[in-house]
C-alpha cells in the first residue's frame, strides 16, 4: 500500500479527480496549499490567470516578489502497491502540459490503513 501526494496547479483539480475516477480510483484528499519549486517564476502570467487568493489570510501576491508563494492544491490518494502506477500515470497524462510548475507527485509507503466502521486493515481498508 501507498502514499500519492500529487501538488498541481489549482486549475487541473476537476479534470483529475475526474480521471481519476473514471479509472476506478475515486478516494482522495484534496488540499489548498501554498508554495513555491526550485526555479523562478513568470508572476505576469500567473497574475493574468488570476492566480492571486487568500489562503489563511495571507495574499499570494502580497510577498515579497522574490520569495512568493504559488497556491496549488495538494492531492492525496491511498492505492495498493498494484494501482500505484497507474495513478501516478493518470496524473501525469492530465497535468503535464510541458511547462515549469505542472506539478510533482511523491509515492511513500504507508504502513497501515484501518476502516473505522469494519476494522478492516490493509489494503482491504483501501
Amino acid at each position: 500500500m501507498k502514499e500519492i501526494i500529487a501538488i498541481i496547479r489549482m486549475n487541473k483539480v476537476n479534470e483529475t479527480k475526474k480521471a481519476l475516477a473514471d479509472d476506478g480510483i475515486c478516494g482522495l484528499h484534496a488540499m489548498k496549499v501554498m508554495g513555491r519549486g526550485k526555479m523562478q517564476v513568470n508572476f505576469s502570467v500567473l497574475d493574468s490567470l488570476g492566480a492571486q487568493e487568500e489562503i489563511g489570510g495571507i495574499l499570494a501576491d502580497g510577498l515579497a516578489k522574490g520569495s512568493r508563494l504559488i497556491p496549488k492544491r495538494l492531492l492525496t490518494i491511498f492505492a495498493k502497491d498494484s494501482e500505484v502506477n497507474k495513478v501516478v500515470d493518470m496524473i501525469i497524462k492530465v497535468n503535464k502540459a510541458g511547462n515549469k510548475g505542472d506539478g510533482k507527485i511523491f509515492v511513500a509507503p504507508a504502513l497501515d490503513a484501518v476502516t473505522v466502521r469494519t476494522g478492516e486493515r490493509g489494503e482491504a481498508a483501501v
